[in-house]
């Protein structure tokens, strides 16, 4: 599955500030692998997407859910935004 502008990165957490730090959610069927390169997400200027924003990504596909956390490395003004590699959060559910 590729990007689409239907379903952005939704802002959960906004910054103060023009230095990034702002959070936010991205909720896809899309590996990490994927989410992570140079320009999958197009839109990232216009959203207002900043270099220091975290983004919170959420692979619906995967089982069990998968969960990564990106940091934005750089917005282009042409809007393509590039996430760094990520950390996995996993989760143990022994019950």
């Amino acid at each position: 599955m590729a990007y689409a502008t239907s379903n952005p990165p939704r802002l959960i957490a906004q910054s103060v500030g023009a230095a990034g730090g702002a959070l936010w959610w991205y909720t896809s069927t899309d590996a990490a692998t994927v989410v992570r390169f140079t320009g999958y997400i197009t839109d990232g200027f216009d959203l207002g997407m900043k270099v220091g924003d975290v983004v919170m990504g959420v692979d619906s596909d995967a089982s069990p859910v998968a969960v990564q956390m990106y940091i934005v490395t750089s917005v282009a003004t042409d809007g393509a935004a590039d996430l760094s590699d990520g950390t996995a959060i996993t989760a143990t559910d022994t019950d």
